[in-house]
């Protein structure tokens, strides 16, 4: 299959014709690629907060309910799309009120034939608990599709081990994300490195970039698309299937074999994936040593 991940930047909208323009280009322009799976990134979906107007758009908690209001109309956008274009997407993530308690960064993945499902963040960085206060959604979930099993870690998820040992038998896992500073983004993209290395399975990172003076949660935004396997047989020998330019918009795509992912987990030159239980900590003691 081919995957396209992308390096999003928001835009001020003054209609949600524009935002359904916007959408349509992005996903037109990958499909005519031949991507099958299309990757968006976290919180991208804060930009329909613009349509509530500058006070809105520009308040933290009236930011959530401005973009909770309307996932329905964002979720059929995308799951119109999808379709339209027989092609997998995972939307950007959003902050959504599902529930009495408070919100969550949830990230929906839609399907050609009009399945649709979704996966929330699981642990919450510094900023989004300290300040923003959004809480941890539901479980990790493994969407079984016909290009094989997905999972998907969102940004900080990513930079959990055991996270991404739960999602061992994805092909792929997608980590949408959304990092203020170079370092952010790199702790992702470390994050999303790691998992493909421990899964032997392939990764697929996307970013937001960009400025934003009208937010104070995506004001700047810093990455770029990513796609990464593990350095073994079968995969480049630094991991690297293919990144897009740093802040750059746009679409970065890679071809990935499902066999390919298959025969390094079988045969590759470590077995990683394998042996992940030799670690346990039963199996794991530390001796003091003193020099």
């Amino acid at each position: 299959m081919k995957v396209a991940t992308a390096a999003y930047n928001l835009d001020w909208l003054d209609s949600w014709a524009q935002y359904e323009d916007k959408l349509d280009r992005w996903v037109a322009q990958a499909a005519g690629q031949g991507a099958e799976l299309l990757v968006f990134p976290e919180y991208g979906a804060l930009e329909v907060s613009t349509l509530d107007g500058a006070e809105d758009a520009g308040d933290l908690e009236r930011s959530i309910s401005a973009v909770s209001d309307r996932m329905e109309d964002v979720q059929r956008l995308h799951a119109r799309l999808a379709k339209e274009y027989n092609t997998y997407i995972l939307g950007a993530s959003a902050t959504v009120i599902a529930g009495p308690g408070r919100p969550v960064n949830r990230a929906a993945i839609y399907a050609p034939d009009g399945g649709q499902d979704h996966q929330d963040k699981q642990i919450m960085t510094r900023f989004e608990r300290e300040v923003w206060d959004i809480a941890p959604g539901g479980p990790l979930k493994l969407f079984d599709t016909a290009l094989g099993k997905i999972g998907v870690l969102i940004c900080y998820d990513s930079e959990f081990p055991l996270l991404g040992r739960a999602l061992q038998d994805a092909d792929l896992i997608l980590v949408p994300s959304c990092t203020e500073a170079l370092s952010g983004y790199w702790r992702v993209r470390i994050g999303a490195m790691s998992r493909a290395l421990e899964n032997q399975c392939v990764t697929v990172m996307a970013s937001l970039v960009g400025s934003n003076d009208w937010s104070q949660s995506v004001d700047m935004n810093t990455g770029t698309g990513g796609i990464f396997g593990p350095p073994d047989r079968g995969f480049p020998p630094t991991g690297v299937l293919a990144e897009g330019t740093l802040n750059q918009p746009g679409w970065t795509y890679a071809d990935v074999d499902l066999a390919t992912i298959a025969d390094v987990r079988a045969d590759g030159h470590v077995l990683n994936r394998t042996h992940w239980d030799e670690q346990t900590p039963g199996a794991v003691s530390v001796t003091i040593s003193s020099l």
